[in-house]
């Protein structure tokens, strides 16, 4: 009898680890205690962490930042005991060039089969040694669509005297370097990427000017403003204003006809990590497809899980202006590592703040 309850329990084992499938193929690795992520706000369905702890007796511990030159400035001031971290494709590849993050081992990340083709190997981590696509989306205009009566899809309701004025004091703008002076130099129908500097310098003065009817600089909180009618326009990113919109219906979301960002957020590891396998294990966990589905039905952008698609509500699968149509696509860009000229934009972007 005492050998037949053995044999049963070797089978409830094995059935228990077949189970699991290969999000652990290292079983001789021991899982941390806690995973310390640090994260775009409101950038994930909280229940996914209470149910990976649930499963893999893991607690997730996450912090903020608002910027990817806030992330970058917290690593090059020698930040650690962050096991996963959630760069922009253009930071990808400035945090792998100055060596802060470490190669992936896809032994523990099987579920990466689930990637979209087109995610795959980006020019910005070629072979994706040390990124994995995490979501994707664009930057654009958030509005209140009860004071317009078309969509302001153009960048001239920001920049333009005659567009922007009537809101001035209603408008908010991203702090974010990169993506505010992309935007300023789209609509003078330059690169967003470029690092011409006399282009620059018109940007910048566009910037400066547009500054009397800025209300505020707000990568955090910029739905918030609007949906409290604070603000009627605002720079913002396609997930947080559709995300706000479940719950203020007024607002919505245009990408500028001028074209714009493209971005893909991406999880990574820091070379400083307590324990790499266990935010490997978590990135597989994310990449299930009814996960990476759940990150997307709650954020509202669009998922680079191909195999996610299926169990993302059709309202988001459907929605043009986060599943761009391919004639708005060719308009857009990704940010991308501009060299030598990312000293330039950092000090135009503070002349800009500054007065």
């Amino acid at each position: 009898m005492k050998r037949f309850v053995t044999l049963m329990l070797v089978a409830v084992m094995v059935l228990i680890v077949a189970a699991c499938g290969p999000a652990s193929p290292q079983g001789a690795q021991e899982l941390a205690k806690e995973l310390h992520v640090y994260n775009w706000s409101e950038y994930i369905d909280p229940e996914i962490y209470a149910e990976f702890e649930a499963e893999f007796g893991v607690k997730v511990i996450e912090d903020t930042f608002a910027s990817n030159e806030d992330l970058l400035a917290k690593f090059q001031a020698g930040a650690s005991g962050y096991d996963l971290i959630v760069p922009s494709d253009y930071m990808v590849n400035i945090m792998n060039q100055l060596g802060l993050l470490a190669e992936l081992n896809y032994d523990n990340i099987p579920n990466f089969a689930n990637i979209d083709e087109r995610f795959r190997d980006p020019p910005y981590d070629p072979g994706n040694k040390v990124s994995v696509p995490y979501q994707w989306g664009t930057s654009g205009i958030g509005y209140d669509a009860d004071v317009f009566e078309e969509p302001p899809d153009s960048w001239g309701y920001l920049f333009d005297p005659e567009m922007a004025a009537p809101y001035a004091g209603k408008i908010s703008m991203l702090n974010d370097p990169r993506e505010a002076l992309g935007a300023a130099l789209k609509y003078l129908g330059y690169s967003l990427n470029s690092n011409d500097a006399a282009q620059l310098e018109e940007a910048k003065q566009l910037l400066l000017q547009q500054k009397a009817w800025v209300a505020t600089y707000d990568s955090e909180g910029f739905e918030d403003l609007l949906a409290a009618g604070e603000t009627q326009l605002a720079h913002s990113w396609s997930g947080d204003i559709f995300m706000a919109a479940v719950e203020a219906p007024q607002l919505w979301y245009a990408i500028p006809k001028e074209g714009g960002v493209i971005w893909t957020d991406n999880l990574a590891i820091p070379k400083t990590a307590n324990s790499q396998y266990t935010a490997e294990v978590f990135i597989n966990y994310l990449l299930r497809p009814e996960v990476g589905a759940k990150v997307s039905n709650y954020t509202w952008y669009a998922s680079p899980n191909e195999a996610a698609t299926e169990f993302i509500s059709q309202e988001i699968t459907g929605e043009p202006a986060i599943y761009p149509p391919e004639d708005v696509m060719d308009r857009l860009e990704f940010i991308r590592d501009v060299g030598e000229a990312t000293t330039l934009y950092d000090r135009i972007w503070t002349e800009i703040k500054s007065q």
